[in-house]
């Protein structure tokens, strides 16, 4: 027999897939993919903005690189250490601040790329050319400013700047113009700062441009120096997890929550379909209620109204007989002599029950007698069953 799905089930699976639509659109627009929109030169990167080529190449050549995840502050060892930090995307704390400016006092090297970290340096004159904020500017190429180990080794370089060093006096311009430079060196204490306006030389896409991989090199020092490339700004801070291995970790969990909507949509909707059937609860129609209504339609059509006195009052005289240990064919004062003696009606009382009994018996024989007229004999014989407690009367 072949499988159908009625059309419950099949709305069921049609909001299934919905959901499970929406849910892939949402983790597609909230993913962080490597693209080119993404352009934090971070070395865990792989697109043109990143910085991972940089990272393997330094390995290759000899050089002792580390990923950098922890604050500044728990750096200890100054002399021959280099720190590269290009393009942070979060601030430091006033510690994290003092921390570098010890650094290089103390002797470290700072590469510090981008307007950003002007907030990291011990000396700062950087500027930001206001008309390309929002739009980042091409390529250029500059030539060296003075002679120098660094000039030397790359006579030109190839940058994308969003800013420049102001202030001539503050640091040695190395590329660049003389008014507007890209990329100074200064001394501090014991230590050395190199600034560059943009991370363009060290990015996948820009360490392929002439001069620029010998201006990165030339800006390290020696292989005996270690190199300490900071991650701690880019946000990826030290845990028992990599990042690379937290966004396979992330897409991974997205992917079981998704299987996991999906597969109790269809869990559910096969249950539904194979579970035990139960037969739909039909009330009965000899209800109480339905049965009253149908009587009542009954004697109203056939205009019976003395047969339901006849019948209340016939229900009447067996309770209260029975009540009184008396036959029902006894004769109306006997039971009436019974109630005054044993129930302690008085002669009032007696009166209008006798009155109700004796319309009630007349009533038998008025087959147009009115419904109105009816309806008052019945609620007087409820009336008195209610008083001598003939039968449970709800309120």
């Amino acid at each position: 027999m072949p499988f159908q799905l009625n059309a419950g089930d099949r709305k069921i699976l049609l909001a299934a897939g919905i959901v499970f639509a929406v849910l892939v659109i949402i983790a597609a627009l909230i993913a962080s993919p490597e693209d080119e929109q993404h352009k934090t030169p971070t070395t865990y990167s792989t697109n043109s903005y990143g910085a991972k080529a940089a990272w393997l190449l330094l390995g290759e050549m000899g050089y002792r690189a580390e990923r950098h995840e922890l604050s500044p502050v728990e750096i200890d060892d100054f002399r021959n250490t280099t720190l590269i930090i290009a393009e942070p995307s979060l601030n430091p704390t006033p510690e994290e601040r003092g921390a570098i400016e010890m650094f290089v006092r103390e002797g470290g090297r700072v590469i510090a790329a981008g307007y950003s970290v002007a907030a990291m340096l011990p000396k700062s004159d950087i500027k930001r050319h206001a008309a390309l904020v929002e739009t980042p500017p091409e390529w250029e190429t500059f030539s060296a400013l003075a002679a120098a180990d660094i000039t030397t080794a790359a006579p030109e370089i190839t940058m994308s700047p969003l800013a420049y060093w102001a202030s001539g006096h503050t640091a040695e311009a190395l590329y660049g113009t003389q008014d507007e430079p890209v990329a100074v060196q200064y001394r501090y204490g014991e230590g050395t700062v190199f600034w560059w306006a943009a991370a363009t030389p060290l990015t996948n896409a820009g360490i392929t441009e002439p001069g620029n991989l010998e201006f990165f090199i030339a800006c390290l020092g020696g292989k005996e120096n270690r190199i300490l490339w900071d991650e701690y700004f880019h946000g990826y801070r030290q845990s028992g997890i990599s990042p690379p291995l937290r966004s396979v970790l992330f897409l991974f969990i997205g992917f079981l929550v998704q299987s996991a909507l999906l597969g109790f949509a269809v869990v559910w909707t096969f249950s539904r379909r194979s579970g035990p059937l139960r037969p739909q609860f039909q009330e009965s129609r000899l209800s109480p209620l339905e049965f009253v209504e149908t009587l009542g339609n009954l004697y109203h059509r056939a205009r019976a109204a003395s047969v339901a006195v006849d019948i209340c009052r016939r229900r009447f005289v067996y309770l209260l007989t029975r009540r009184l240990g008396m036959s029902p064919d006894d004769p109306q004062e006997k039971i009436e002599r019974a109630l005054r003696e044993r129930r302690g009606f008085d002669d009032a009382e007696l009166a209008e029950l006798s009155t109700v009994m004796k319309d009630c018996d007349a009533a038998r024989l008025r087959h147009d007698m009115p419904p109105g007229q009816a309806l008052a004999l019945v609620q007087s014989l409820y009336k008195y069953a209610g008083k001598m407690k003939l039968f449970p009367i709800k309120e």
